[in-house]
């Protein structure tokens, strides 16, 4: 009988452009692309993280109280404006009020979510996220590409240090089931800068690396010896502005729970699960043979509970 894993390897293939007549983009997606073409200073940047994070609230705020929330001055703010390609803040704040509205619009009622509490708000909150990259995989064609680049790199090296170190193992994990090398990095400093030049003498083409907030300075490092050492890499994070995100070849920006003491990562996990689903449709045979012989020792050596 085949695992779970070889029947949705068969079953659950990415279908490439867009699937429905569904064309929407997400509010937070339009501002990251409102907001990623410029190269902003980290406060200019501090300006468009708040805005992408409180966008309903924030597209109403005049100029001194969006400058008081960031922390910032008001000439900052009006910079801000001209360097994403407005008049003033008055036009930009018109754009954030069209696309605050659009997103009132599509939300839940706010009675609802008024109603809830600190869990359920938390739960509200990662829904969004979800929703919001529900629609950005409407055109899943960049996912697709990465995942056969990364599928093609042997060998491919994980990146995750802090916090970020979950969903890195989580991801090796999965792909060692896929790929045949798959290297995981969760230490910083000078072990991971061996592990990338390693990597990259051995022929791998590219990382992928986590970089959740707060954002480490060392994983900004070893993405910068990366490049250095001729690998490319992919990158999911919850900022598509940033230092790190610059650094990469391919981000994807997808939102975390940020309601509760420590953060959650419902969309990067998925982010995460759909870059592996794309490994395996680049390689099927590859995929299904490798499938096949796990199952065959974790038969033989009694790894799981029988269900």
């Amino acid at each position: 009988m085949p695992s779970p894993q070889q029947a949705r390897a068969q079953a659950s293939a990415i279908t490439s452009g867009r699937t429905g007549p569904e064309t929407e983009v997400s509010p937070t997606s339009r501002l990251r692309a409102l907001f990623d073409g410029p190269h902003l200073s980290p406060g200019q940047r501090r300006i468009a993280q708040y805005l992408i994070e409180h966008i309903t609230e924030a597209a109403f705020l005049s100029i001194t109280d969006l400058a008081d929330r960031v922390g910032v001055s008001q000439p900052s703010v009006t910079r801000f404006a001209a360097a994403v390609g407005f008049s003033g803040y008055p036009a930009l704040r018109e754009r954030l009020q069209s696309i605050a509205l659009g997103a009132l619009a599509g939300g839940p009622a706010a009675a609802e979510v008024n109603r809830s509490n600190e869990l359920q708000a938390a739960v509200e909150a990662e829904i969004e996220n979800l929703e919001n990259l529900r629609r950005d995989f409407a055109d899943p064609d960049r996912v697709i590409d990465v995942g056969r680049k990364l599928s093609q790199s042997t060998p491919l090296t994980v990146l995750g240090l802090r916090i970020s170190v979950s969903l890195a193992e989580y991801f090796a994990y999965a792909a060692r089931r896929v790929h045949p090398d798959v290297r995981l990095v969760t230490r910083g400093g000078s072990v991971a800068y061996d592990a990338l030049l390693q990597s990259r003498e051995a022929g791998g083409t590219w990382v992928l690396a986590f970089s959740m907030p707060r954002h480490a300075q060392e994983t900004l490092t070893a993405v910068r010896v990366a490049r250095s050492a001729g690998l490319k890499v992919a990158l999911i994070t919850d900022l598509a502005l940033g230092p790190v995100a610059d650094e990469a070849d391919a981000t994807f920006a997808t939102g975390t729970g940020s309601r509760l003491v420590f953060d959650s990562y419902a969309a990067p996990g998925v982010m995460a699960a759909a870059l592996l689903q794309a490994m395996t449709d680049a390689g099927p045979e590859r995929t299904q043979a490798r499938l096949e012989e796990y199952e065959q020792i974790a038969e033989q050596h009694q790894f799981f509970l029988r269900e």
